[in-house]
């Protein structure tokens, strides 16, 4: 869905889910923030309740990051998942898959694994979500390279201002791997989530695409998870923990997403 550049969204940011290396979630993050802490023997990756034990196995970490996220920020907000739509975004998908299968395809075919193949699509997490929380409402899944937080963030505004009550929005990426490493550069797990209302309690953003060029921002956040392809969402998380009001956000070549934030 197209946005006018000179048009402005907004909704009120009901709930916040957010995990990193040594940052498991969104209080974590914000006491990183205030004082420079980490979690002391942080879990190495998400375990999501929404999954059973063995599914939690077997599914990757692109799904156990974004189902994590997704789960946390509608817990903050109070919020049924199964009743939300949701916006999954990720610039890669899951690059580990994706170099199994390439290096499989290339040396024996035959062996490729049908699970890790059936978790390679880029609506994966997505899929995993509405199944795992019983959602029946509509599911879209957006790669857009180094705008991708921004243009899920104006996909979510965007379902909102046609109707939708609340939406939900998770952006995650995972490490890079093999020869895909050398020419897409990811580093550790990244992951946040929104859930989005039309109205309520939670602090007022509002959104609108400038020409302008966005950085990753160089606060706490960004310093220690910049390295992941999901940093560009970072300066909105700064932001909000430090309880700053604007933000500029990677939204395509020349194009930023101006963030505006209030607390009324």
């Amino acid at each position: 869905m197209g946005m006018d550049a000179n048009a402005a969204l907004e909704a009120r940011i009901a709930g916040i889910g957010f995990w990193a290396n040594g940052l498991p979630s969104w209080q974590a993050a914000r006491d990183f923030v205030a004082a420079g802490t980490l979690v002391e023997d942080a879990p190495r990756r998400p375990a999501p309740r929404l999954l059973a034990a063995n599914e939690r196995r077997r599914a990757p970490e692109t799904v156990l990051l974004a189902l994590e996220v997704a789960m946390a920020a509608c817990e903050d907000a109070g919020r049924d998942p199964r009743l939300l739509p949701s916006v999954f975004t990720s610039t890669h998908g899951d690059l580990a898959i994706t170099d199994y299968m390439a290096a499989t395809l290339a040396d024996d075919p035959r062996a490729l694994s049908p699970i890790r193949f059936h978790n390679s699509v880029h609506n994966a997490a997505a899929g995993y979500w509405t199944i795992g929380a019983g959602c029946m409402a509509a599911a879209t899944a957006i790669s857009a390279g180094p705008a991708s937080f921004a243009q899920g963030l104006v996909e979510a505004l965007a379902q909102l201002a046609a109707g939708e009550d609340a939406v939900l929005l998770a952006g995650y990426d995972v490490a890079a791997t093999g020869p895909l490493g050398a020419v897409t550069t990811s580093e550790g797990l990244l992951g946040g989530a929104l859930v989005l209302a039309r109205s309520g309690s939670g602090r007022l953003l509002r959104a609108a695409l400038v020409q302008s060029d966005a950085g990753r921002g160089d606060g706490a956040l960004a310093q220690r998870c910049g390295g992941n392809a999901m940093a560009p969402m970072l300066p909105l998380f700064d932001t909000l923990a430090t309880g700053g009001t604007s933000a500029l956000l990677q939204a395509g070549p020349g194009t930023a997403l101006r963030l505006e934030l209030a607390n009324d």
